[in-house]
Order: structure tokens, then C-alpha cells, then sequence
């Protein structure tokens, strides 16, 4: 029999990302409609629900700005919701999404049901608050959560230094669909539509275009490779604050011609435009708190069995093994990331052998039907 789960998130299919990913591939593989999702109203989701393995309930969760404070509403709608559905189903077990706002949710409506609440942790969310009210509400969901699952060894030091006890975390690592990404698929087109040769290198960014991810940075180091005789290209799939920064800086650094931003790509390209670079590159760096939790996109270059540059910065060790699945950098370093750069795009043995060893990591531990397993097997014991 299935374990019945009431899971409250915020993020979930169709919200693009890969927090939303995750829930998404992880529930429908532990069971049916015995299985509750709470999460938000957003294009699109009547036509995605409709064929779902799942009992979703959608709420209107946008904040209201004169509230005080405006989640507010958010958290009430939130509670209600769930404590109905907890009151009116057998739940084995209330998961919830983040600390807050789900995680607070969850702890209340767990008390009141005698329900053991698990609460994922993504590393970014738990540096970036401060230490103000916000974070204190964080650390007490946490420190109440029967278990909490870090997505890395990184967030996992991270809830200690908060006061979570380590015996009630357990790391579970974000997965991959290694159907949809694989290596082999077609993608001449993909190269002849920018242009390139058969000796051009492709690398490949993906991701939201914000500051941390380090689009500038790779971009500020073409110019060097270009002079190291390396045939260098660049794409960047994502959309973002930063858009209009890249551009310029693009043009300023004069390699425009050889940048090529492609916005948001066909979900069955995506996979395609990973087989058709040379080398995926995304030197994350930390802002004022802001960081990488882990990178599923790292993961989805592996099961493309290609390799991976990444900044030190975050939960990135655990989704590129040093000098195993790729290499990890400075994210600040302009000269530690074009060095990384060029070594693997001059040596084409070594990037390759950093690619296959990643596909076959993915492949043994970090498809999703790996993932939803280790999550079945999450002990949910109330004991505190």
C-alpha cells in the first residue's frame, strides 16, 4: 500500500524551475490520488492537472500589499486548505515544500493532527533572509520538522549552524529524468542554426539570468580563449533580470557574434541543445547571501554525458564532483574559470571521460525513480 502524503508547495508543474520539477517527478511516483498536493494557482495548471496522477488542489496565493505583512493572506489560505484535507484523509505523513511559508503550515497543522511533518531544505532560501523575523520563523519550522531533507552536503551544514539536529536531516539529492536527457540525440541543426563549423566549441549555460550564476563572467572570459586559437561560442538558454546586462557586456567585450542569448527553448529541446554543446559551464558565485543550493542543471548535462564547470560556491560539490564529473572554480576568479575553460576545451579525452563519468553517476543514483525511492524510504518518526 501507498504512503499518503499531504504535500504543501508553492513551486510545482507547470511553474518553470527545478524546485517544481522535483515535487512534481517524486510524487506522481509514489502514488496516486491518495496523494494531496496544495500549492498555487498559475497559467495553465487546470490543463495540467487534468491528466495528473495526483490529488493537486490549486489556492490563489499571490501576496496582497496591504496586508501586514502581505503573505498574510498566503499563510491563511495555506492552513485552511490543509488542515480540511487532513481532517478528511488518513495522511501517513504532511511534507512540505520550503520552511516557509509551507514548512510553518505544515508544523501547525501536523500539531494539530498528529501528523510527522518533513520539510525540504534548498540551501539558497536559508542564506539570503538575514536575521530578522523571516529567518527566525525559518528556524523554528525547522527545528520542529520531524525530518529535514537537504538537497546537499552544503545545506545540510547550513541547518546545523541554524539549530537543526543532524540526526533529523537526511540528504536527498535532486534527480534527473534520464529518459528525456540522454546522450545520442540529434542536434546538427541546433549547431548549423548558430552558425558553427565542425571545429567550433559550444559551451552552454542554462538557467535564470541573475547575477550569481556567472552568464558575465563566462562571457568576460571568450576574448582570452578566442586568443588561445580556441573556435569559441557561447549559448544561454533562460530569461532574466539580467538580461540587457549581458547584452552590453556582450557587445563591450566585442565577442556579440560569438553570444547567443536563445531565451526560453522548447521543453523537447532542451535536451537536444545539452547534446549539441561542447562543455556546460555555470560559475555560480555567492551575492550577499544569494546562492546555488545544488543546480539540477548540472545533473541534466551529465545525463547528456557531458561535463561540467561550476563554482565553488553553495551545494554545487554535490551535484559536480571535483575532477570526477567536471571541475568546480572561483566563481570570482576570471582567471581560475578561463584557465578551467580552456584545459577542458583544448583537451577533448579529458572532457570526455569527465562527461562519462557523470552520465554514469546519474544513471546509478540520481534518476528520479532513484530520488523517489530514497523519499519512500524517509523514516517519519515523530519522536523530536
Amino acid at each position: 500500500m501507498h504512503t499518503r502524503y499531504l504535500v504543501l508547495t508553492e513551486l510545482f508543474l507547470p511553474t518553470k524551475g527545478g524546485t517544481a520539477v522535483w515535487f512534481d517527478e517524486v510524487y506522481r511516483r509514489l502514488g496516486g490520488k491518495e496523494i494531496h498536493i496544495v500549492t498555487a494557482d498559475v497559467p495553465g495548471a487546470r490543463e495540467y492537472d487534468v491528466g495528473h496522477p495526483n490529488s493537486v488542489h490549486r489556492l490563489n496565493l499571490r501576496r496582497v500589499p496591504w496586508l501586514r505583512p502581505e503573505s498574510l493572506g498566503m499563510y491563511l489560505k495555506f492552513f485552511g486548505k490543509s488542515l480540511w484535507l487532513a481532517m478528511t484523509n488518513r495522511f501517513d505523513a504532511i511534507h512540505a515544500g520550503r520552511a516557509l511559508p509551507e514548512g510553518l503550515v505544515a508544523w501547525l497543522v501536523a500539531r494539530l493532527t498528529g501528523r510527522p511533518v518533513v520539510i525540504y531544505a534548498h540551501g539558497e532560501e536559508l542564506t539570503g533572509w538575514g536575521k530578522g523575523n523571516k529567518y527566525k520563523a525559518m528556524c523554528f519550522a525547522l527545528r520542529h520538522a520531524n525530518r529535514v531533507i537537504a538537497n546537499s552536503d552544503f545545506t545540510r551544514e547550513t541547518l546545523i549552524s541554524m539549530g537543526v539536529k543532524p540526526k533529523h536531516i537526511e540528504i536527498i539529492h535532486p534527480g534527473v529524468d534520464i529518459d528525456r536527457f540522454r546522450p545520442g540525440l540529434p542536434y546538427e541543426d541546433l549547431r548549423a542554426g548558430l552558425g558553427l563549423g565542425p571545429e567550433a566549441k559550444l559551451i552552454l549555460s542554462v538557467g535564470r539570468l541573475s547575477r550569481r550564476k556567472g552568464f558575465d563572467s563566462v562571457i568576460r572570459c571568450l576574448p582570452e580563449l578566442l586568443q588561445a586559437g580556441v573556435d569559441v561560442h557561447y549559448a544561454i538558454i533562460g530569461i532574466g533580470e539580467d538580461d540587457a546586462y549581458l547584452k552590453a557586456l556582450a557587445e563591450q567585450t566585442g565577442v556579440c557574434d560569438r553570444v547567443n542569448f536563445l531565451g526560453h527553448v522548447p521543453m523537447e529541446d532542451l535536451p537536444r541543445w545539452y547534446n549539441a554543446c561542447d562543455l556546460f559551464a555555470l560559475a555560480n558565485r555567492d551575492i550577499a547571501g544569494d546562492t546555488e543550493g545544488f543546480g539540477i542543471v548540472f545533473l541534466e548535462a551529465a545525463a547528456c554525458g557531458k561535463t561540467a564547470i561550476a563554482g565553488r560556491a553553495g551545494g554545487t560539490g554535490s551535484a559536480v564532483l571535483e575532477n570526477v564529473t567536471g571541475l568546480r572554480v572561483n566563481g570570482d576568479s576570471l582567471e581560475e574559470l578561463a584557465q578551467a575553460l580552456t584545459d577542458l576545451l583544448l583537451d577533448s579525452h579529458r572532457c570526455k571521460a569527465l562527461g562519462d563519468a557523470g552520465l554514469a553517476r546519474v544513471i546509478a543514483n540520481l534518476s528520479w525513480s532513484a530520488v523517489s525511492r530514497k523519499t519512500s524510504a524517509l523514516a517519519t518518526s515523530r519522536e523530536m
